[in-house]
């Protein structure tokens, strides 16, 4: 008799990375189910279930959870992938587009695990992947913001980790580098004023942003890594997938001094 397979939950599974993801998973044998702020407006998408679901309302993530449970009696694995891209100069980014990040790309995760939680510890058993950002290992001119977002939720992985130990739960991030994806169309960015001091420089930076990730690669080779991690009994703390200048980039990161690292940022930027 053939063993059921294991139940994943993917925020943000309609397009982009998370439904790369829910894709390779579905093809080697997952029972896949995505998430969607408003499942209504993807009616030609069949790829796998999209539950209704905004990271940001607590009792939409609860309502979400409930229907899967109904549906499959378990979640086995949760990747939280849903997330928000944001530019602009520090000084000049509105404080409430700073909130809306931090609320999706952070609290939203971190609401989904509390509901989520609980059914694992029963189960004794479960597997949290956060997909972060290569960009939350530094700060990003230009993008300080989304910086600060994923590298909370590196940290936060880390403290998790420890605490859930004990419960058979393992947790872990994945960190992707720039892929194409319609991330750019979705991505708040502060406007660039005529009367700014950074008028020049943040259009430069802007440009280039703009441009890497119109000449990335798709994110197959995301998806490949996610399976990979949660084939492993004991997986690691955190994990990178990018291009090979992207992963040097934190090698680098962590060998140079603070300032000659600034420097090759500040190089690569035009700043």
């Amino acid at each position: 008799m053939k063993a059921p397979s294991e139940v994943v939950l993917i925020t943000g599974g309609s397009s982009g990375i998370g439904r790369c993801i829910g894709q390779h998973l579905k093809s080697v044998g997952y029972t896949v189910y995505g998430t969607a702020r408003n499942p209504g407006k993807y009616k030609e998408f069949n790829d796998f279930p999209l539950l209704k679901l905004d990271v940001q309302n607590t009792d939409s993530v609860r309502e979400a959870i409930a229907e899967l449970l109904q549906r499959e009696g378990k979640i086995d694995i949760l990747i939280n992938n849903a997330g928000v891209g944001i530019t602009g100069p520090m000084e000049e980014t509105p404080h409430n587009e700073s909130l809306h990040a931090f609320e999706t790309n952070l609290h939203g995760p971190l609401r989904i695990i509390r509901e989520v939680l609980p059914h694992m510890r029963k189960q004794k058993k479960g597997f949290i992947l956060n997909i972060t950002s290569i960009a939350g290992y530094m700060g990003l001119p230009f993008r300080g913001i989304y910086s600060a977002t994923k590298g909370a939720l590196e940290l936060v992985t880390e403290a998790y980790r420890m605490e859930l130990k004990q419960f058979g739960v393992r947790m872990c991030s994945l960190a992707p580098g720039d892929y194409a994806t319609n991330i750019v169309s979705g991505r708040y960015h502060s406007p660039i004023r005529e009367d700014s001091p950074y008028r020049e420089t943040y259009s430069h930076s802007l440009e280039l942003i703009d441009r890497h990730v119109g000449e990335a690669k798709p994110p197959d080779a995301v998806a490949r890594k996610v399976l990979q991690i949660l084939k492993k009994s004991n997986p690691g703390v955190h994990y990178t997938v990018g291009s090979p200048l992207q992963r040097f980039s934190l090698t680098l990161k962590r060998l140079l001094p603070d300032k000659i690292y600034e420097r090759l940022l500040l190089n690569h930027y035009k700043l």
